[in-house]
């Protein structure tokens, strides 16, 4: 036991050495953490986005509660968070349309309310490299959404042990992990979008009025662009030829794969719903002698890997943006 404890001890030691965990990366991660989780805006966009997904949640249950003693169904723990009622949808569209707001909402006055408040020369006049503040905003900001999806996660997955009496397969346990993974992914990207957009512009309004045209550009007006840019190259109705529709379909899917939005949304589906077994167009004669089913964990991760590596990858991009801005950024003291 005692060389156990030696060794969390020494690898504790080299891990304060190291100099991406600095002592000026550490104290801005702090204070920023310390602000974010105490930040009313925070507290309001959080019971926001909680209540939305945990009354949609409760209407799922309601709705598939009595299917489980009636039939044999599959995957039903996962079904809470997919199924939608009457007058509600599900819990995952809740998630992809509110869970942005929780990004932005952190990031738009990261840096140009520092330049507000005339505390950002102060801050860099400290013992710290410039790299630090961007880099700690950052992670504090990615830890606290982090904490907020995964919280919010299990507890549903909670409520629903509680309302439906049955527990999670392995299976349906690790899709869920993977789920809220991909969800701080995306929504870790609206955080470096807003961070981009502090830095770009010096007004609040002007930052967080952005980030949310930015949102609803991906969220609502994408799909329709996408639709006139496809129907304009390839039209296609009823009437058309059957290869006509298919270049029409294909163009639509590969336009909108632009979008994050989009690469969340097939990502978080094909997760949830392992009877999903294809995310593009399928033909007719594909279909002939074809067995129902779902496919396993490692099959569903395969069919979203681009997905996952496309967020990723816009994600660094963005945040690459902003690290490149604000390290050639002019700072006065003032």
């Amino acid at each position: 036991m005692a060389r156990w404890q030696d060794r969390v001890e020494d690898w504790l030691a080299w891990w304060r050495q190291q100099e991406w965990f600095s002592g000026g990366l550490r104290a801005v991660f702090q204070k920023e953490l310390a602000d974010n989780l105490g930040s009313t805006r925070f507290t309001i966009l959080f019971l926001l986005v909680a209540i939305a997904g945990i009354s949609a949640f409760y209407v799922a249950a309601q709705s598939i509660r009595q299917a489980v003693g009636q039939e044999n169904s599959h995957f039903v723990f996962l079904r809470l968070f997919t199924t939608s009622g009457r007058n509600l949808p599900p819990f995952i569209t809740f998630i992809s349309f509110l869970g942005p707001l929780l990004g932005l909402a952190l990031g738009f006055d990261a840096i140009n309310g520092e330049h507000n408040k005339r505390t950002l020369s102060r801050l860099l006049a400290q013992p710290i490299y410039r790299d630090d503040v961007i880099n700690g905003k950052f992670l504090a900001g990615l830890t606290v959404l982090a904490l907020v999806i995964l919280a919010l996660g299990f507890l549903v997955a909670g409520l629903g042990l509680l309302l439906l009496g049955v527990p999670p397969t392995g299976e349906e346990l690790g899709r869920l992990l993977i789920y809220l993974l991909v969800t701080i992914i995306y929504v870790s990207f609206w955080l470096s979008v807003s961070l981009l957009f502090s830095l770009l512009f010096r007004q609040n309004a002007t930052s967080a009025l952005a980030g949310i045209a930015v949102w609803l550009f991906f969220a609502l007006f994408a799909g329709m662009l996408v639709g006139l840019i496809a129907d304009g190259l390839f039209p296609a109705n009823q009437n058309s030829p059957p290869q006509q529709i298919l270049h029409n379909a294909t163009l639509k899917q590969d336009l909108g794969r632009l979008s994050p939005t989009t690469l969340y949304d097939e990502a978080t589906i094909t997760l949830l719903n392992p009877g999903v077994r294809t995310l593009g167009p399928v033909l007719v004669q594909q279909l002939e002698g074809a067995i129902p089913g779902s496919l396993p964990l490692d099959q569903s991760l395969l069919l979203i890997w681009p997905h996952l590596v496309g967020l990723i990858a816009a994600t660094l991009l963005i945040f690459a943006l902003a690290y490149y801005f604000f390290m050639r950024q002019e700072i006065r003291a003032g």
